[in-house]
């Protein structure tokens, strides 16, 4: 043969097999062997397993894995595999949520402690909303910013219209809402990035908002709770709540607006009436700065302008519990919705508690270490930091402790809380096992 002829080399077949080969999914494994990997699970993986997808649920449903592991772990009397119907899934859902929450206790409790810390704005910023896995930040600069709160990934952002202050801010899944200097601004979170402004002066000197679709709460420094209407855009209702400013807004279920005061007092409302329904002294000497509501246990908490936290029962308007939690000023209280064991508090002296909601009693102080020494990543430029969470013992000098910049704004979720510390980071602390 001629070595300077052309030849026409034909690839090996096995080799021509393999471009024509696509990748293995978990979509490729059939139900059977699904069932296979699923039975070495106990309850709590199960359960994660069951919220994966509709096809893995089917699965676990249909076989009644959950049943048969509720069954195990409960060790029923003499209960056969044929008895398993009267584990109802009713029953099984309220045995997910009681293990949820007892796992949310136990972590923020005693877990281990991680601290993922990133830079979130050019300046420092004061609030934070965390829902749906995702992290909302701002107030501060002129835009506010989406991340994960499992990836710590930039998700998307929001600019401010023009020159006017963001003051608060909430979202949910199709929107943003925010109080921006004297009026409303909405962006849409999904389809054209349209942006609608309400016009100037509706809200004069607003202080706070909350936002429940389809109506935005604020709270004005005249004493006065205005509601707007989303649908109309328009102020739907003026509600005189206190003499002095409203430093503090929360809903309830029932469509109740629970109001605190810049003097110490806390007014009730209906969204049905235009007056103020119940009035009462929270504190003598002090005023409110934040508030959530336990829309389970009728539980409202208080934190105050001196360091108290406290707990009302809005069914016979007595205080059950009143704690001094920290030397000054108690700025955000949050809690999981359904968990009634535990309540996360932050204030001016930067350190994160874990209090009990029946008692008052401080379960855990934590703080960030100091060391320089932590972890570090990269994603798309940013220098995403892992710290340890320190727990501190009864007799730590919290004072003597350094760097600890004021918790301006926290939000709680599944064993994570994330923090707003009035300096340009944003900081998740994720809680594990002890």
């Amino acid at each position: 043969m001629d070595p300077t002829s052309s030849v026409n080399i034909r690839p090996p077949a096995s080799a021509k097999r393999r471009r024509h080969v696509s990748l293995t999914t978990i979509d490729a494994l059939g139900a059977d062997t699904l069932f296979m990997i699923f039975t070495f699970l106990d309850l709590v993986h199960l359960i994660r397993c069951s919220a994966v997808c509709h096809s893995w649920r089917a699965v676990i449903t249909k076989l009644k894995l959950l049943q048969l592991q509720y069954h195990k772990q409960h060790q029923a009397d003499s209960a056969s595999v044929s008895d398993l119907s009267n584990y109802s899934e009713k029953l099984i859902n309220i045995q997910m949520e009681q293990l949820a929450m007892d796992q949310q206790r136990s972590s923020l409790q005693e877990g281990r402690v991680g601290v993922f810390q990133w830079k979130a704005h050019s300046v420092g910023f004061t609030k934070c909303r965390m829902k749906m896995g995702l992290i909302l930040t701002g107030v501060g600069d002129k835009v506010m910013r989406l991340w994960s709160a499992e990836s710590c990934k930039g998700l998307d952002e929001y600019q401010l219209p023009d020159r006017a202050p963001l003051i608060d801010f909430d979202f949910d899944e199709g929107k943003v809402v925010g109080l921006v200097g004297t009026r409303i601004c909405i962006w849409k979170r999904i389809g054209t990035r349209d942006l609608f402004s309400s016009r100037e002066g509706l809200f004069t000197r607003g202080l706070c908002m909350r936002y429940v679709d389809p109506q935005a709460v604020v709270g004005c420094e005249d004493g006065k709770a205005r509601v707007f209407d989303m649908y109309s855009r328009k102020i739907s209702q003026i509600i005189k709540m206190h003499p002095g400013a409203i430093s503090s807004l929360c809903f309830s279920d029932e469509q109740l607006i629970v109001s605190g005061s810049s003097l110490g007092g806390i007014s009730i409302s209906d969204l049905s009436s235009d007056q103020r329904v119940v009035t009462f002294d929270a504190t003598s000497s002090a005023g409110i700065k934040t508030m959530c509501l336990s829309p389970n246990s009728y539980s409202l908490f208080c934190g105050s302008s001196t360091g108290y936290a406290s707990c009302w029962d809005l069914r016979t308007l007595r205080r059950r519990w009143e704690t001094r939690v920290s030397p000054n000023v108690v700025y955000s209280m949050q809690h999981l919705r359904n968990d009634a064991s535990t309540l996360v508090i932050g204030g001016i002296d930067g350190v994160v508690r874990i209090v009990n909601q029946d008692s008052g009693d401080v379960l855990s102080r934590i703080i960030m270490e100091n060391s320089s020494e932590s972890s570090c990543s990269m994603d798309k430029n940013k220098l995403i930091q892992k710290k340890k969470g320190i727990r501190l013992v009864e007799d730590d000098r919290i004072d003597l402790l350094l760097n600890r910049p004021p918790v301006t704004c926290l939000a709680v979720g599944m064993q994570k809380v994330v923090t707003a510390q009035s300096d340009k980071c944003i900081r998740v602390w994720k809680f594990g096992k002890k």
